[in-house]
């Protein structure tokens, strides 16, 4: 039997300042460029900038951010004999996650504001005050999830 090259998922390393792997998850998805010290100076401010407006500790209005953010369910489409389905889907806790963060990082960008820090930790008091794009972009996936509901035996 011949053994085959299976990846292993490569988690990051633990970011050095807030000893957390969300933080260095959410530094990897700012990342443009490959500019990581640019991005590490954004989250670092963003989380003062939290810190100053909310009187916590930045890293827990954070995961609890994330938390808020992270879907139970999703859809996927499924092609059946020529006709396309959205399958309702549950979502595991690394793709929630890493879904919530791609969220926050989104609206972020398309807020309206000077800096990107002030986006960033802007977005993400928001969501962990369940109000926001994030939380709506959530709900939505949810109301898919639950309109199509009917398809759920087609699952994979």
């Amino acid at each position: 039997m011949s053994r085959r090259n299976v990846a292993k998922k490569r988690f990051p390393e633990v970011d050095p300042i807030y000893n957390s792997y969300l933080v260095s998850l959410l530094i990897t998805r700012i990342l443009k460029s490959g500019k990581k010290n640019l991005a590490q100076n954004i989250v670092i401010s963003a989380f003062e900038i939290i810190r100053a407006k909310t009187n916590q500790d930045p890293l827990m209005i954070f995961e609890k951010a994330i938390k808020n953010a992270s879907p139970v369910v999703e859809v996927k489409a499924r092609r059946i004999g020529g006709s396309t389905y959205q399958v309702p889907v549950e979502v595991s806790g690394f793709r929630a996650t890493n879904l919530s963060l791609r969220w926050i990082i989104q609206y972020a960008r398309q807020r309206v504001g000077r800096t990107m820090s002030i986006k960033l930790a802007s977005e993400i008091i928001d969501t962990a005050n369940d109000i926001g794009n994030t939380i709506k972009k959530k709900e939505e996936t949810h109301r898919m999830a639950e309109a199509n509901k009917a398809f759920a035996h087609f699952k994979y």
